[in-house]
């Protein structure tokens, strides 16, 4: 859904559409719902990046609200860094094309960092391309790596529970 299909929430105080009181409403609910399968998956795939941050897209209905996801799709780093990614082109038209063709949707990106805790660095909140997304992150600098997902609207973080299912 683009950001003009958004359905405008109006905060009560401020009357704008969107600030931040409105916003965090309207999200406060969100979560991201996976499988034990898709959990092992991600951090899997965190894990075989190393040294480089590692990058994949969630799959899923765009219009459940319930935030399931069906599929990860692993993803190359065309960054080949440590500190950041970038989704090889390739690989996102591929996972693009093959989720439309099932009548579903690219609902988020995960990536990893490999030395900081799993929250957004000022250059994810810079290159979140669609507020409607679930950005997961993956924190492989623990003994245990920690999943942690997130929403990223005009620059606004919140995040979103992250629930294991099924």
């Amino acid at each position: 859904m683009s950001p003009a299909m958004l359905p405008a929430t109006r905060c009560g105080r401020c009357r704008q559409d969107l600030c931040g009181a409105a916003w965090r409403r309207r999200y406060a609910a969100a979560v991201l719902r996976i499988t034990p399968e898709l959990h092992t998956q991600l951090i899997a795939h965190a894990l075989r990046g190393l040294p480089l941050e590692a990058c994949g897209l969630l799959v899923g209905d765009s219009g459940d609200e319930a935030g399931r996801v069906v599929r990860f799709v692993p993803c190359r780093n065309a960054a080949e860094s440590a500190v950041l990614y970038t989704v090889h082109p390739v690989d996102h038209l591929r996972a693009d094309r093959a989720a439309e063709d099932e009548g579903l949707a690219i609902v988020g990106v995960v990536h990893s960092h490999t030395h900081t805790d799993a929250y957004p660095s000022p250059t994810d909140v810079a290159s979140a391309p669609d507020p409607t997304w679930h950005y997961a992150i993956v924190s492989l600098r623990d003994d245990e790596p920690m999943l942690r997902s997130y929403r990223i609207v005009d620059g606004t973080i919140a995040e979103e529970r992250v629930v294991v299912e099924g």
